[in-house]
């Protein structure tokens, strides 16, 4: 089907959720994709920090064609040895003693934020519930998660929303102390804030949260959904700040591609959890814990984590060179390979001008160029990107 007839059903038959680029993808391998005419991309977006392995990874396909013909589906009413596998191999390489699976990042953090109202009150009573989020934040699409978001944008139109929640200034520890109450269950922060514009926490301040819960005893969560399995360097990012969380929460990256979410925490909070509380009828489903077992294996055995650091070592090297030679860029920040150069114009055009000249980035928070490519991202790969972002941005002096 021709793009502009894909385009044209688009429009008819799909709710409006989207505003689409003109260009229909329908292959992909390593970090290039192909759309219905042929043409060549290479991919910063990666699926939005999902394509940890880029496209067909031999033994990530290999793996999902291995248990699509053994067992898709089976009901969490009884045991399967992928979702099994999967959860040891999370708390063995992480903080956490106990999993929760479900399909998506937004299923996550719900899952989190149910655990920690529920640990809260089964410990304090109801009246402990409150949540603290950061402004900019961003936590998913649920009525739960959009609450939490930061951001006014995603909010407008689904008032009332849930009571409980307080947003306050992100790296700003003196606010969130200042926002703590005796009703207070939790404290939700992102390491790095993706969508909020590519903003890293400073280690005092996630050291701070971590000391400031620990004494008024509220639970600290982790939302990883796009910092977690490599993408800044270490497989958590968490590790980066020498900060552990009582609960962690995973996706994207995490199935290479297959939909899946993990909520990690500790034994203590965990029990807070018992049959019948939470449930997902496809989470942790024996095909994305077959998927996710192979990312695993990939990154733990293949080198990918170390490859993944040093790219984005090189990445933040040449994004900082672009920002001192070009006035239209205000800074370079990120973490990894979760990178953004935030521009002092609009960054959609860019993004536009970029996808003429073959090359797939992204724009968050109107004005920050996103870049969250695979893992196996190569150095020339990466030699394209600057090139291509020079040379379009150097047009805009």
């Amino acid at each position: 089907m021709p793009t502009d007839l894909l385009q044209e059903n688009e429009a008819r038959y799909l709710m409006h959720t989207y505003a689409r680029w003109p260009v229909s993808i329908v292959r992909g391998r390593g970090c290039k994709v192909y759309d219905l005419e042929g043409r060549e991309y290479l991919d910063f977006v990666g699926g939005i920090a999902v394509n940890l392995l880029g496209y067909s990874h031999p033994d990530l396909v290999a793996a999902i064609q291995k248990q699509a013909q053994q067992l898709l589906h089976a009901s969490n009413l009884y045991y399967t040895e992928p979702q099994v596998k999967l959860a040891k191999t999370l708390v063995d390489h992480s903080f956490a003693d106990k999993v929760f699976f479900g399909n998506s990042g937004a299923e996550a953090n719900e899952a989190a934020i149910k655990l920690a109202r529920r640990y809260a009150h089964l410990k304090y009573g109801p009246n402990r519930f409150e949540i603290v989020t950061m402004q900019q934040s961003f936590h998913g699409r649920t009525m739960a998660t959009l609450t939490a978001t930061g951001q006014e944008k995603v909010q407008k139109g689904f008032e009332p929303l849930l009571p409980g929640f307080t947003s306050v200034p992100f790296n700003d520890l003196a606010a969130v102390e200042r926002a703590l109450s005796p009703a207070t269950a939790a404290v939700l922060v992102e390491p790095v804030q993706g969508e909020g514009g590519v903003r890293v926490a400073d280690r005092v301040y996630l050291q701070g949260l971590r000391e400031l819960c620990r004494q008024r005893d509220i639970l600290l969560i982790f939302d990883e959904i796009q910092t977690g399995m490599g993408r800044t360097g270490t497989l958590f990012a968490y590790e980066h700040f020498g900060v552990a969380p009582d609960i962690m929460t995973l996706a994207k990256g995490l199935g290479g591609g297959v939909p899946i979410g993990a909520c990690l925490a500790t034994d203590q909070v965990a029990a807070a959890f018992t049959p019948g509380t939470h449930a997902s009828t496809f989470g942790g489903n024996p095909l994305a814990c077959a998927a996710a077992l192979a990312v695993f294996e990939v990154l733990l055995e293949g080198k990918v984590l170390e490859q993944g650091r040093r790219m984005g070592e090189y990445l933040a090297k040449g994004l900082k060179d672009i920002e001192e030679r070009l006035p239209v860029v205000k800074e370079a920040r990120g973490l990894g390979l979760l990178q953004g150069l935030e521009l002092t114009i609009d960054g959609k055009p860019v993004v536009a001008d970029c996808l003429a000249r073959g090359l797939l980035i992204n724009c968050t928070a109107e004005r920050v160029l996103r870049f969250i490519p695979p893992l196996i991202i190569a150095q020339r790969e990466i030699d394209r990107l600057l090139e291509t972002l020079s040379t379009v941005l150097s047009k805009r002096v």
